[in-house]
Formats: structure tokens, C-alpha cells, sequence
């Protein structure tokens, strides 16, 4: 678990139930606004990723991936907060997100998970949490978390803490 900077974190996932079980531990992290952009080819992990992350948040729903209907919002049975899971795959170019009410999405009401996230780059909020997701092996993933601003460095922080110990 090599730490690159303050507001990095370099970790190596052996398997998709490990993958999964890393996205659990940041989900019961995330609060209302945050904004994760995950990053990484076709078949890295991004979504078995966000479906731990979903899971460790609470939503009543499995997360899936959103390619087809963009946007998938999902519900938290305890206080009735949303999170956003959004799959920018099939956008041809920024313009596209205001088909999506992404500035709506933003405006704080939840968490955000954005797969895809570099087809809106220019859209993005500068301070978010990026994960880019690498594969190394048919089972082995490479998982650099990059925080820009406080929150997100905080963020990888306690999710350091949370997984590792230290």
C-alpha cells in the first residue's frame, strides 16, 4: 500500500469479491456532495467496484451498471438520501450532460459515482475523489485514489485508515 503524496493512495485488489469489499468500505465514508469518478478501461472494475460502494452506503437497491439509462439514482432506507450512479460510456461530448440534469445531480442532495468520468472532464467539479482503475492480472486490479481538496484527501484518509489500519 505505497502512499505516492498526501492525497494519493496506490492498493492492489486480488479478486472482484475484494474489489467489492474495498467499495464497501468507501461507501459507508461518503456524504451528501461528495463526487467519485472512476476511471479505467472496458472490464476493470469500475462497476463491481461501485456496487460495493452502493452496498457499504446502504441503498435498498443493488448498484448496476447505468450504460443504458445513464443515470441510475438509488435510495437509502434509513434516511431516505440519494445516491448517484452515473455511466458516461455512450456520451458523445459534455453537452451531452444536460440531458441527464447532471448540475442537478451535483447540487448536493448525495453522493456521486461517475463511470467514465474523462467524456465529461470539463464538466467535472475540480474537487472530487478520482480512482483509476488498472487491470494487472484477470483477477488483479490496481486501484490509484487521487483526493483533490480537503474532503477528498480526508476521504482517502479514513478509507486508508478504515482498510489498512493506518
Amino acid at each position: 500500500m505505497p502512499i505516492l503524496k498526501e492525497g494519493q493512495l496506490d492498493i492492489i485488489s486480488h479478486s472482484p469479491e475484494q474489489t467489492q469489499r474495498l467499495g464497501v468500505r468507501l461507501g459507508t465514508l461518503l456524504r451528501p456532495g461528495d463526487v467519485l469518478c472512476l476511471s479505467g478501461d472496458m472490464g476493470a472494475g469500475k462497476t463491481v467496484f461501485a456496487a460495493g460502494i452502493g452496498k457499504g452506503w446502504g441503498a435498498q437497491t443493488p448498484l448496476t451498471s447505468p450504460t443504458f439509462n445513464l443515470v441510475h439514482e438509488h435510495t437509502r432506507e434509513a434516511d431516505a438520501q440519494r445516491l448517484f450512479h452515473l455511466d458516461c460510456y455512450r456520451l458523445d461530448s459534455v453537452d451531452d450532460i444536460d440531458a441527464i440534469g447532471f448540475d442537478e445531480i451535483l447540487n448536493g442532495r448525495g453522493p456521486v459515482i461517475i463511470e467514465w468520468p474523462e467524456r465529461i472532464a470539463a464538466a467535472l467539479p475540480r474537487q472530487r475523489l478520482w480512482i483509476e482503475l488498472r487491470v494487472l492480472e484477470p483477477t488483479r486490479r490496481n486501484f490509484i485514489f487521487e483526493g483533490v481538496g480537503k474532503r477528498y484527501e480526508e476521504l482517502i484518509a479514513k478509507f486508508r485508515e478504515s482498510t489498512f489500519g493506518v
